[in-house]
């Protein structure tokens, strides 16, 4: 097979579709491995790097593109770059399609193009192994963020995360408490902030409650939110349903209740945002204020430490990559029920994803 390993053409976008050490592993199995030059340059990659592993450097993205039976991507590809694979190609990455536009949903389909969306891959126990390892990612660096936006420099109120003797720390509100929520809350808490996490789930809540001792659990209903939202100088939005659109919990009446210059951190923004005040930002112009709260809402929070979240995806997904490169999609599908299930587009028709305000096609 041959397998395409484009430079992520979205800007402040430093990850790469595979490292090395992964091309070696499909090399060996015989495939072919076209990656573009200085694709793995932000993750610390060179392309000698690749060549030892036994790839060809490609010079152009439509050579990569229109080569590849198989292309790894991280970020969901531009419109052009869709335009440039060949039909009936596979394409795999963190596509989000539940959040993307309808003209890219279209040319998926037009092209029978077979789309695989990493994060929805799902282990026999409910578990989402290759979205997993960049939750815990993004969930960790909430604290940095967190305690640098509360800085007066940074617009925020000028809090101390920790707080000091004498001064109560920060109050933070987590919504949602998977791996993203339960990460977060660790950091948070072993930072000194005083955490508070919902979720409509007495599971997770429980789940965080024995991991995080010392952290509030509340359940997710809309009073609730109304509540803490109302007294947090730190509000995290870590809501994930898989293959769908985020549900907006937070209401712009409810921003605009908050204290001024409270921070809004929007984590599930990559899914369309649960706050209904978020709009994607990069990270070169991370926050804007809106209704006197200061937004954070950068779908790739972890590209930005792209080395270590490019080794820890090689480590969840390279046991699915290799499966489809060795067998086939189809047989994949047909085999592997955590293959099946995050395939959103397949031979013209759209599978396992709720668009916005539609029904989920099977």
């Amino acid at each position: 097979m041959y397998i395409g390993i484009p430079k992520e053409s979205r800007p402040f976008e430093y990850r790469v579709g595979l490292s090395p050490a992964g091309v070696e592993i499909l090399t060996h199995f015989g495939h072919q491995v076209f990656v573009e030059h200085e694709a793995g340059m932000g993750a610390g990659f060179k392309d000698q790097d690749y060549e030892r592993a036994g790839a060809r450097i490609a010079f152009s993205p439509q050579e990569v593109f229109g080569r590849a039976d198989f292309l790894l991507k991280i970020s969901r590809p531009l419109k052009q770059e869709l335009e440039w694979l060949q039909d009936g190609a596979i394409l795999a990455g963190f596509l989000h399609l539940a959040s993307s536009s309808q003209d890219q949903i279209d040319l998926l389909l037009e092209k029978k193009i077979t789309a695989l969306a990493y994060e929805q891959i799902k282990d026999a126990s409910g578990g989402l192994p290759v979205l997993r390892p960049f939750s815990l990612i993004c969930g960790a660096m909430v604290s940095q963020i967190a305690a640098r936006l509360l800085q007066t420099n940074s617009g925020g109120k000028g809090i101390l995360l920790s707080g000091v003797p004498g001064v109560p720390p920060a109050e933070v509100v987590i919504l949602g408490g998977g791996t993203v929520g339960t990460s977060a809350a660790r950091a948070l808490h072993k930072a000194g902030a005083h955490v508070t996490v919902l979720d409509k789930s007495m599971v997770a809540l429980e789940n965080i409650a024995e991991r995080v001792p010392g952290v509030v659990t509340m359940m997710a209903t809309k009073r609730n939110i109304e509540r803490v939202a109302a007294f947090a100088d730190v509000l995290v939005g870590a809501v994930l349903i898989s293959g769908q659109r985020a549900p907006v919990l937070v209401s712009r009446e409810m921003v605009r209740a908050m204290k001024a210059r409270s921070v809004i951190i929007d984590v599930s923004i990559d899914q369309g945002g649960c706050v209904e005040t978020s709009r994607p930002t990069m990270h070169d112009n991370p926050t804007y204020v809106e209704e006197n709260a200061v937004h954070y809402c950068v779908p790739n929070i972890s590209s930005v430490v792209a080395r270590t979240a490019s080794h820890v995806f090689l480590n969840s997904a390279i046991p699915f990559i290799a499966d489809i490169a060795n067998n086939g999609i189809d047989a994949m599908i047909q085999k592997d029920p955590a293959i099946e299930v995050a395939v959103n587009t397949h031979q013209g028709k759209l599978v396992n994803l709720i668009r916005l305000g539609g029904e989920e096609a099977k």
